[in-house]
């Protein structure tokens, strides 16, 4: 064992629980299933005790929430009783002013499709809630940031706090907040805030950093105390990436619009998708659906173009424009129709769902073909293994336990020789993965999770990531949400195993091709600024209601960080390696695994990183349209009014995305300094 590396040790020691876990199971059932006897009653704890505090804060939230109405209503009627043609110009002269031609065109043609389809006064509603919560997300990230980067004491705190922020599922805190403060737009408003926030924090702390240590000086010098050395110097020497967090603030508050209108109940676009998607009226879901991400669109390019630190355009155009809005908003009442009276898209919307019930009907085989192929022969067996997936009815034979012991003698063989040529890691972990496929990743044993876990926390980052991991995916364990969880590591390792091949596939063809590139990216922009809901419209239309339609969604969700990663750390590789390699007889694929893939390395684990918090946070809106996993339970204890519930499964999803996250952090940590970077 002394001569074994850590990587085969690990392998090694997992092959030997695994193999354990399968012969004993038979005859200890505790060995898959958790003793209930051991469970923890969690939620029952969680509920009682967050309803008994509850009780105490509640006259205080009730109070916070009537304060907030008052800006949420003001909002509201200034956008809804504002001329439309006013609202036009205003943000015509603004798109002026910050980008030219092209930024007034993008809001002509945006703003104009949202008139046409009828849906302005909805649109202007959900304006109201961006508009309130954006500046509210915005003062608590930055102060929250500021506040990390004055005491590094707490930093670590801080943005461990962020991280859970991100990662526990919106859904999740609903419910409390619901009890708090009540059934209304401003519960949308106040978790609309919680998920903003974060981007801002980070990107003021990461802003802060990277102030030269030559201008701190110079302020210093120049005696400025603490606070003006920070708001005069270093807040704008970071200005740059601060509007780097306002864009992404102003997304993140965008991409709330439909969950808070889950618990808003106001007719605002969120809910003109909710209630099409309902009815099944894929037309109108899809117009409303284009809308919202029109608004994404026009948020995403607006506060980029302020994030550039560009020469303005013509003060006097901007005026203008603005001018032009202000005569036209003057005579609109008795030369153009209202808001409500456009209806541009209804026979649209009417020939789409004849075209889609066509479109279904004449290849409704072809689909469901599709889709039980992918189900029966790629998801099911990932999820409750081959050994329970293999029927006569789809794989045209019956799994037997002599078929399961000729696959596991193959692979053991494969592994022997493997193991003879120098390659004992690789031997091992076709073993490992050998007996995951034949058990499903639904159906491991607990133990067997565990010492993974936790051997790969040790690989990644020492005894203390390793630590980290088993306690807390021991948490999960404890709390009985051991079942769902696993469904939800299936559905996440299932979409993220599609997102790795095609994505890195698309990067590495992105990263060799410079026209690959140009087409690939304005879709990749286009996806990332697509709100979450607005991927179920599609999946919907072609594949209804089921596991598949939710699979595709987080696919197509998560795949855009890998190939953006991808291709960013192959072309990023430094010339004078890729010369030398040259130099010294390489051809270009010998270049691509040999240097380009390797220095990449670090970026790409970081890549696969967000994708698997990408396919996380979907996971929950996917619980929508078919899943049954810790998603389902975080829908189902809303619609309960179960706080308990909502809490325990949303921490248990936060806990296998921190988890994921600290173990690809950790590896590509290690890789960046085996590089010496």
């Amino acid at each position: 064992m002394n001569g074994l590396t850590p990587g085969v040790r690990v392998a090694l020691l997992c092959v030997l629980v695994g193999a354990a876990c399968l012969l004993l199971a038979p005859s200890q059932a505790w060995i898959r299933t958790w003793p209930q006897a051991l469970t923890l009653p969690a939620t029952a704890w969680i509920g009682s005790g967050l309803t008994t505090a509850f009780e105490f804060l509640k006259p205080a939230a009730r109070f916070v929430a009537k304060l907030l109405e008052y800006p949420m209503v003001g909002a509201n009627r200034l956008l809804v009783g504002s001329p439309y043609a006013l609202t036009i110009g205003v943000l015509a002269a603004l798109g002026w002013h910050i980008g030219g031609k092209r930024m007034v065109a993008l809001v002509l043609a945006g703003l104009g499709f949202v008139l046409a389809s009828g849906y302005w006064v909805a649109s202007m509603n959900t304006l109201a809630l961006v508009f309130v919560s954006v500046p509210l997300a915005l003062i608590v990230g930055g102060l929250i940031g500021v506040f990390a980067y004055e005491f590094r004491a707490v930093r670590r705190a801080v943005e461990t706090m962020l991280d859970i922020m991100q990662t526990v599922p919106t859904f999740a805190y609903l419910t409390p907040l619901l009890l708090l403060f009540g059934f209304g737009p401003v519960v949308g408003l106040i978790a609309s805030v919680i998920y903003a926030a974060p981007p801002m924090a980070r990107n003021v702390l990461l802003g802060l950093q990277r102030v030269e240590p030559d201008i701190r000086e110079a302020a210093i010098m120049n005696g400025a105390t603490r606070a003006q050395q920070l708001i005069l110097v270093e807040i704008p020497s970071a200005a740059q990436q601060i509007m780097v967090g306002v864009n992404q603030t102003i997304m993140a508050a965008l991409s709330m619009v439909i969950i808070a209108a889950v618990i808003g109940g106001f007719n605002d676009i969120g809910w003109e998708v909710l209630l099409t998607m309902r009815k099944a009226a894929f037309g109108q879901s899809l117009i409303a659906g284009v809308v919202i991400v029109i608004f994404a669109v026009l948020a995403d390019r607006m506060s980029s173009a302020l994030a550039r630190d560009r020469k303005r355009h013509s003060w006097k155009v901007t005026a203008a424009i603005l001018l032009l809005g202000i005569v036209i908003a003057a005579l609109q009442g008795s030369l153009l129709p209202a808001a409500n009276d456009f209806a541009a898209f209804k026979g649209t919307t009417a020939v789409i769902d004849r075209y889609l019930g066509a479109f279904t009907a004449a290849n409704g085989a072809v689909l469901e073909g599709l889709k039980n192929t992918t189900m029966f022969f790629v998801l099911l067996p990932l999820r409750i293994g081959l050994d329970e997936a293999v029927l006569p009815f789809t794989w045209g034979f019956q799994w037997t336990t002599g078929i399961s012991i000729a696959v596991f003698s193959v692979a053991a063989a494969a592994a022997v020789v493997l193991g003879l040529r120098n390659r004992a890691l690789a031997g091992l972990s076709l073993l490992v993965a050998t007996g995951i496929l034949v058990t499903g990743i639904a159906n491991l044993p607990w133990p067997f999770v565990l010492v993974a876990l936790g051997g790969l926390g040790w690989l990644a980052g020492g005894p203390k990531l390793a630590a980290f991991a088993v306690l807390m995916v021991g948490a999960v364990l404890l709390m009985g949400l051991w079942e769902p969880a696993l469904l939800s590591l299936y559905l996440c390792a299932a979409s993220v195993l599609v997102c790795v091949v095609a994505g890195g596939g698309l990067g590495l063809l992105c990263a060799v091709s410079e026209n690959a590139w140009r087409v690939m990216r304005p879709v990749c922009d286009f996806l990332q600024t697509i709100p979450l809901f607005v991927f179920l419209i599609p999946v919907l239309m072609f594949f209804q209601i089921g596991e598949f339609s939710a699979f595709l969604a987080i696919c197509a969700y998560a795949i855009v960080p890998m190939i953006r990663y991808t291709q960013h750390g192959l072309t990023s590789t430094p010339e004078e390696l890729i010369e030398a390699a040259v130099a010294s007889g390489a051809d270009e694929w010998q270049v691509m695994r040999e240097v380009r893939i390797p220095y990449s390395a670090p970026t790409i684990l970081l890549g696969l990183n967000q994708t698997i918090l990408y396919a996380f946070s979907m996971l929950v809106i996917a619980a929508l349209i078919g899943t049954t996993d810790l998603g389902q339970q975080i829908y189902l204890a809303l619609g309960q009014g179960d706080v308990g519930l909502g809490v325990a499964a949303g921490a248990a999803m936060a806990i296998l995305a921190l988890v994921a996250d600290r173990l690809i952090q950790g590896f590509a940590a290690r890789q960046r300094h085996a590089l010496g970077l």
